[in-house]
């Protein structure tokens, strides 16, 4: 038996998979008696569970025994392995796999050590050491080149110092593989909302300049991308729906394409979503 290894039950599932996969990664191994190939991987899991010093954790599972964990986690064919992190399930494969693709499964979700940075960076930031905050980051950067979570903390980062360009390279090279896909689509809303902002555009300033000449379509997209920068929705959407009213084509169709980067940085119940765009869609559509 592995040092990291038990049997589990329906008893003791929650314990040993749900609350442990919080702090480890939990391996479950669904298996047999009779079934062969699960006596062909259980000791090679066992093998690769120890090598990781408690990192990661087994949890074996008799599925003719627990054929209610079974019917709950769809179990079809043994020997089925499921992958447990923070209390859920986010991965599994079914059959014997050899220790190299077995150690390239748990690599996809074991938490790297350098988390450890993104969460020190994180308080930090949230303290009001940005630069402290950015240090940790690209420490964690220079260790581990790929860590997402570094990559979109820094963009992150990046994006609220005015540094765009810089921010725009990291959500680049994020675009087809990040695993968080709502973080990069929110940060690249954002990224696109700061490009368009400049230091000078005061909200009081661009109210004016709309006031003065109502055709000053620049004014009133840039208001739009204030009044978002600064989380007020309904007059942000307002003001743009406003460019999108009078001038479709405007800086290659800019008002549209700000209203759904605003779409995408709202909180996704908000009673305006539906409204405006639903609004936006009558506008287009006239």
């Amino acid at each position: 038996m592995s040092r990291y290894s038990k049997d589990v039950s329906t008893a003791d599932f929650h314990r040993e998979v749900v609350e442990a996969s919080r702090q480890a990664l939990v391996l479950v191994d669904f298996w047999a008696e009779w079934c062969g190939p699960c006596r062909s991987l259980t000791p090679v899991l066992e093998k690769v569970v120890d090598s990781f010093d408690g990192r990661v954790r087994l949890a074996k599972i008799n599925a003719d025994v627990e054929q209610e964990l079974s019917a709950h986690y769809a179990v079809r064919s043994i020997p089925n392995v499921k992958a447990f992190v923070d209390g859920r399930m986010v991965d599994e494969f079914s059959g014997a796999l050899p220790e190299g693709a077995l150690r390239e499964f748990i690599a996809r979700w074991l938490p790297s050590p350098n988390e450890a940075l993104v969460t020190r960076a994180t308080a930090l930031r949230a303290a009001g050491d940005t630069a402290g905050a950015e240090a940790l980051l690209r420490e964690a950067l220079a260790a581990e080149p790929e860590l997402e979570s570094a990559q979109l903390e820094l963009a992150d980062l990046l994006i609220a110092e005015g540094r765009t360009d810089e921010a725009g390279e990291w959500l680049r090279a994020l675009q087809y593989r990040a695993r968080d896909e709502d973080r990069v689509k929110a940060l690249n809303a954002r990224l696109s909302l700061a490009t368009g902002v400049g230091a000078d555009d005061d909200r009081k300033t661009l109210e004016a300049r709309v006031a003065a000449d109502p055709e000053d379509l620049a004014a009133r997209l840039a208001l739009g991308r204030r009044l978002a920068a600064d989380e007020h929705w309904e007059d942000a959407l307002e003001a743009l729906l406003e460019v999108v009213r009078r001038d479709r084509g405007f800086d290659d169709d800019a008002g549209r394409r700000t209203m759904l980067d605003v779409f995408n940085l709202m909180p996704p119940r908000h009673p305006a979503l539906r409204t405006y765009r639903a609004r936006l869609a009558q506008a287009i559509n006239r």
